[in-house]
């Protein structure tokens, strides 16, 4: 059974949390326990219906104020799938909350409140949805309920996001009208909505086809750990740990390694399970190699013939999630998938405004929050590739030395 890692993004109040917790609700995913305790509050607040919202806000603040504040992660399977929500926030001030959430995401449901229209914030996060790359989009137009179900409404909300959804890079967008609160085309059609000929947000998430979205052309594997047991027995054997990233590892394929650029050969691929003749995304697994070459944590292994970038110049769109602000000539420590690395900003290209996709160019800083395209020095090379062909190598964060926080996600546009 495969796994759908899915974001929900949106205005505040367009029903984020109510939506997951209808969608756990209806799909029989919580405890008794859970349900009588947020029915207890429920009532403790005088709401005359069950606030599903409450299984996903779980912070006290969250709770309190009747909003997200941190990514709320929940979980739960159905017989066809099992599925990763990560419930972000839809504060303009938490805009690094929304980027952690959707970073991993092959799915992103943006919400609009059918009364409200498509909202700065709906495109803010259909910006952040298509910089990071996720695959798909579901528009989810909620309470329409309180529109009386017109079509019309639907229709109108549906073509405005299309319409600025064109000048971005999301290829694959779902719009479905819904009651989060109601549960009309959550889990099951809607007899309220008769116009709409459409599958149920449920239905959709179960069916929405994610194997094309994986790249299985471009081998990438990223050494985490160098296996040398210490035993008598097997003092000869030297494994290389790691996650698939990238491709289809067959035994006997010849490799690459990078940065040294040595070369050999699988001579196995091994799981906790035995040997195995092949491995891809996102399988992790140890490789052995036909020769002794140097091989450390970072490296990473390739096709000879089809080679990431190894370079320690990269141009980055990066989201800053630190108070202070980020300035040219500052140092940072750097993680790249297991590499790790020290950089200083060689140049601040433009600040993005991803409300009118408009660049703010002649900047001297990035405040928290804010998304821009940067230039940086790396202390060593990285191997990588652009965001766009690889989200796995063409990501890293960077972290401040002096207090350990990470301070910025980063998305490689080009190296070298």
């Amino acid at each position: 059974m495969d796994m759908l890692r899915l974001a929900t993004a949106g205005s505040v109040d367009d029903g984020k949390s109510t939506l997951i917790g209808r969608l756990l609700f209806d799909s029989k995913s919580i405890f008794e326990d859970q349900l009588l305790s947020i029915e207890e509050t429920s009532k403790g607040r005088g709401n005359e219906y069950v606030d599903l919202s409450l299984l996903t806000d779980g912070l006290r603040a969250e709770r309190e104020q009747g909003i997200t504040i941190d990514v709320a992660y929940r979980y739960f399977a159905t017989p066809k799938r099992k599925f990763v929500i990560a419930d972000t926030p839809g504060h303009a001030q938490y805009t690094r909350n929304m980027v952690t959430g959707a970073s991993t995401a092959d799915l992103a449901i943006v919400l609009v409140d059918a009364r409200k229209g498509v909202l700065e914030q709906s495109r803010r996060h259909a910006s952040i949805a298509s910089l990071l790359r996720v695959p798909h989009v579901v528009l989810a137009v909620n309470k329409m309920d309180l529109v009386g179900f017109d079509e019309e409404v639907f229709n109108r909300v549906r073509d405005d996001f299309l319409d600025f959804a064109s000048r971005l890079h999301i290829t694959d967008i779902t719009a479905i009208p819904m009651s989060a609160l109601r549960g009309d085309n959550v889990v099951t059609r809607s007899e309220n909505t008769p116009w709409y000929d459409g599958p149920s947000l449920l239905h959709h998430l179960e069916n929405v086809y994610i194997g094309a979205d994986r790249n299985l052309q471009d081998v990438r594997f990223p050494v985490q750990y160098v296996i040398r047991p210490q035993q008598s027995d097997v003092l000869d054997y030297r494994g290389y740990a790691g996650q698939v990233a990238g491709g289809v590892l067959r035994k006997g394929d010849e490799v690459i390694v990078l940065p040294s650029g040595l070369s050999s050969t699988i001579a196995a691929i091994e799981t906790a399970d035995g040997e195995i003749d092949e491995a891809f995304p996102p399988m992790s697994v140890t490789l052995r190699l036909d020769d002794e070459i140097d091989i450390s944590r970072g490296d990473v292994i390739a096709r000879p013939k089809n080679q990431p970038t190894v370079s320690q110049d990269i141009d980055a769109t990066i989201c800053w999630m630190d108070e202070t602000p980020m300035v040219s000539g500052k140092k940072y420590a750097v993680l790249h998938n297991s590499r790790e690395a020290r950089c200083v900003v060689k140049e601040i290209q433009y600040e993005l405004d991803v409300n009118t996709l408009h660049r703010k160019q002649d900047i001297t800083q990035l405040p928290l929050n804010a998304i821009g395209r940067v230039t940086l020095r790396m202390t060593t090379p990285l191997v990588v590739d652009p965001y766009a062909r690889n989200r796995n190598t063409g990501a890293f964060v960077l972290i401040d030395e002096a207090t350990n926080a990470t301070v910025a996600a980063c998305t490689v546009n080009e190296a070298g």
